[in-house]
């Protein structure tokens, strides 16, 4: 399965993000560029350990086992999948480039990942394995919402 962790995957979805540009418009979802780059970058400084969000209930009943769904071949996600409300942008009119090149930063930082575990808002506590994966996929996702 594809991670983020790996060099050429991660260099793949940054080539998809550079074409990404202020008029790229959502295949679905409510969500305009500038929402969508502003939520991949709070997902992914979450999933590199630098913001830190506090578990939900039903994460705790269900959220390993959903993980294992997601995570058990390579199917893109699920189209318009609910997040935690932390994680959903309600300003627009951003600037695009400068969070597009904010975005790719982000990404690069996952050439140095050293967590060997990390507790995720809703899945719980996820091996670095399942992370790269995760990210992956949560990255892909939206690249595909824009048709990147």
């Amino acid at each position: 399965m594809k991670t983020i962790l790996d060099k050429a995957t991660r260099d793949e979805l940054i080539t998809r993000a550079t074409t990404l540009t202020k008029n790229s418009t959502a295949q679905w979802g409510k969500m305009s560029i500038d929402q969508m780059l502003k939520h991949a970058i709070l997902a992914d400084e979450m999933y590199l350990g630098e913001k830190v969000y506090k578990r939900r209930f039903l994460g705790y009943l269900l959220g390993q086992p959903i993980l294992k769904a997601i995570l058990k071949d390579e199917e893109p996600m699920r189209r318009n999948a609910r997040t935690s409300p932390d994680f959903i942008v309600t300003e627009t009119g951003g600037d695009v480039e400068a969070e597009k090149k904010k975005w790719i930063n982000v990404l690069e930082r996952y050439a140095n990942y050293d967590k060997p575990q990390f507790t995720h808002w809703f899945f719980g506590k996820m091996t670095k394995e399942q992370v790269g994966q995760l990210a992956y996929k949560h990255a892909d996702h939206h690249l595909r919402q824009f048709n990147s």
